[in-house]
């Protein structure tokens, strides 16, 4: 047996509500059972193509969602059904997100629970379980420092307890004492793994105590239990903030999809769970307690199938999606028109790249009050390169956060924030551990406004680039990851103007943006800018050195080898500083390769998937007949970055073999 379920017990009797309270939640669970009935029909008859069936659970999603305030965001999972029908919404449009029509949540871009909608306080899930743990604990911050008193309620399942996201959002919320209640729907399997080989521990709730948290175990099965619970909870903690892990102890009826079956469950499992069907149960407690009778169950019956069938015709009669190449690109990023920002005097000062970057990052707390700063050691530390050092004092240390080490969970809450109105900057200590949020960035960031049209207003600072024998787990450059990434914004400076300006233009952006600084570059160049606030165009390529026998793309640290080979080789060579690597600038490298007709593409990330090689098939695909030679790429030895100064130096930067390929170029 994979589950402990003797001691469930469906005892309503010690629960007091008046009539009304009891016959609405018996309407709100019976809702959901019948909308899943109907959509087994359908998926029999090809109408829809995938299903997750909650029946056997529909007391946690509907007891979770009726205890809570209308405004609270909940953060549903697969067989959460119940939630979207207790918020009350549409059918029609629930039913043409299932058929993927364009009345649905998503204009068909994601399937059946794969998203969000505010206005309901619902937030969906992405594929990857755990995510919305922490995405769930950012809304907790921001009632936190808005001072409301309102709560965030996640889901999960056994199964998900397993990823890493469950530990890194907990401890965080924990720490950070956050309005959040976790629930934990254990219905004994994870697709067709049992829970005697997902976990040991007795319990689930029996965590909360190495987070220092409250927990409760309960019968998810039944409708008061949760209710109660999950009420007195909710109102508990939105006076005094900490977060809660609730188990629910629940079974699922039907397979983890229906494609999947139940073959692997013990009959007698099924047998013993099936006469624990909640609303079963929930109804011959209101019968036999007079509330109800036969005739009102029926008539509730009739008018739910009613609507149901009324609606599911008005999304079956909708045409079938239409959309065009434009429009799915129009949807990828947010809308936003930048303005780019002068400064009002003309006063200046020098700064080196470390201190143009420290003087944006206070700027931009002082202009956007919403801002809330994120990083390990970034707070009376002032981080490990102290750009943020002094910043806590300033602004408190409510939005200059030290954080445990967890680059996902952070990033999650970062996103979390962004849906209650706030900005979000995630440092990261070094680039290289941005692989620990990888998930977050590439499947929440990226694609949250494609797919349900909502902002992900977060920057991420990426300390990166070597030069210093810091060795491959402190001195990669990754960029080609994220600029491979729609949704994402990549920008990467070479100077302090423009470390300053795309600093502040990334906040101002509503878009995710990757903000690359090169450690090699902060106290290596210095240059007078603007003391008062100014933004630079991202997405904008700036010609820094003007030259007639080639051009060499480059950016970061790249721009300073090339105006140092610039200098020696007499060569008169125009370089194209990229800035903004998602998008790219295709009108600048068009200029700039018409202007020459011999063109190098550098950068310090390895040679294999790196932007070079996107760079040059652009070339070689639009601008072949103003070419002279063909286009030629340098970067960085296909190894990771060795230790040893000597080697990093002289055989895997760039930088050596430049002039080479450029003597080449040129005698083409």
């Amino acid at each position: 047996m994979s589950q402990t379920v003797q001691h469930i017990a469906m005892d309503y009797s010690k629960y007091e509500y008046t009539q009304d309270t009891l016959i609405h939640l018996y309407k709100s669970l019976i809702k959901p059972r019948l909308i899943e009935e109907k959509m087994l029909i359908l998926l029999r008859q090809g109408k829809v193509s995938k299903w997750f069936s909650g029946i056997g659970q529909e007391a946690i999603s509907v007891g979770c969602t009726e205890a809570l305030d209308a405004d609270e965001k909940i953060f549903t999972m697969h067989r959460n059904l119940g939630v979207f029908t207790s918020r009350n919404m549409p059918l029609e449009r629930l039913f043409s997100q299932w058929q993927g029509k364009a009345n649905g949540f998503t204009k068909g871009r994601d399937r059946s629970f794969h998203f969000g909608a505010p206005e309901y306080g619902i937030i969906g899930m992405i594929s990857h379980l755990g995510p919305q743990l922490s995405y769930a604990a950012g809304v907790g911050l921001a009632h936190t420092l808005s001072q409301k008193q309102k709560v965030a309620l996640a889901f999960t399942g056994e199964g998900g307890t397993s990823q890493g996201e469950f530990h890194e959002a907990l401890n965080t919320a924990a720490v950070w004492k956050l309005p959040t209640i976790f629930v934990i729907e254990n219905n004994g399997y994870g697709l067709s793994t049992p829970t005697n080989e997902q976990y040991v521990c007795e319990h689930l709730s029996d965590r909360a105590k190495g987070y220092g948290m409250k927990s409760v175990i309960i019968d998810g099965n039944n409708i008061l239990e949760v209710y109660k619970t999950i009420s007195r909870i909710a109102e508990e903690i939105r006076i005094n903030p900490e977060p809660w892990l609730v188990e629910c102890l629940t079974f699922r009826m039907r397979g983890h999809e229906e494609a999947s079956g139940t073959k692997y469950v013990p009959q007698e499992l099924m047998d013993t769970w099936a006469v624990k069907d909640p609303i079963s149960n929930f109804e011959a407690y209101l019968l036999d307690k007079g509330y109800i009778d036969h005739d009102k169950i029926a008539s509730i019956k009739a008018a739910i199938k009613s609507e149901i069938d009324r609606t599911y015709a008005m999304a079956d009669a909708e045409t079938p999606i239409q959309s065009s190449e434009a429009q799915e690109l129009s949807d990828v990023y947010a809308p936003f028109n930048q303005v780019v920002v002068s400064p009002s005097s003309s006063a200046k000062t020098e700064k080196r790249f470390i201190d143009a970057i420290a003087a944006g990052m206070d700027q931009a707390m002082a202009k956007h009050p919403n801002l809330v700063l994120m990083g390990q050691d970034i707070a009376e530390y002032g981080g490990v390169f102290k750009i943020t050092q002094g910043l806590v004092e300033k602004y408190g240390k409510g939005r200059v956060r030290n954080t445990p080490l967890c680059e996902s969970a952070i990033i999650g809450i970062g996103l979390g924030l962004s849906l209650e109105g706030y900005k979000a900057m995630v440092e990261m200590q070094f680039a290289d551990f941005v692989t620990c949020g990888f998930n977050q960035i590439i499947n929440n960031l990226a694609k949250q406004h494609y797919r349900w049209a909502t902002k992900a207003d977060v920057v991420i600072r990426m300390p990166a680039g070597g030069g210093m024998a810091a060795g491959p787990f402190h001195s990669q450059s990754n960029e080609a990851w994220f600029a491979h990434t729609p949704g994402l914004k990549v920008v990467y400076p070479s100077n302090s103007y423009d470390a300053k300006g795309l600093l502040l233009a990334s906040f101002e952006d509503p878009n995710p943006v990757m903000y690359f600084e090169h450690k090699g570059l902060y106290r290596l160049i210095s240059e007078e800018i603007p003391d008062d606030y100014y933004t630079v165009e991202i997405g904008k390529a700036v010609t820094t050195l003007e030259g007639n026998d080639c051009t060499i793309i480059t950016y970061g640290m790249g721009v300073h080898w090339v105006k140092e080979l610039a200098k020696q080789s007499g060569y008169s060579i125009e370089i194209l500083d990229l800035r903004t690597l998602l998008p790219l600038d295709y009108n600048a490298i068009d200029e700039a390769v018409k202007k020459t007709g011999r063109v190098c593409v550098l950068h310090e990330d390895t040679m294999i998937g790196g932007l070079a090689g996107e760079i040059a098939a652009y070339i070689s695909e639009h601008l072949f007949e103003y070419l002279d030679a063909p286009v030629v790429r340098v970067a960085g030895l296909d190894t990771p970055i060795p230790f040893t100064k000597s080697l990093e130096d002289n055989i895997f930067m760039p930088k050596q073999r430049l002039r080479e390929k450029v003597e080449w170029l040129m005698n083409y």
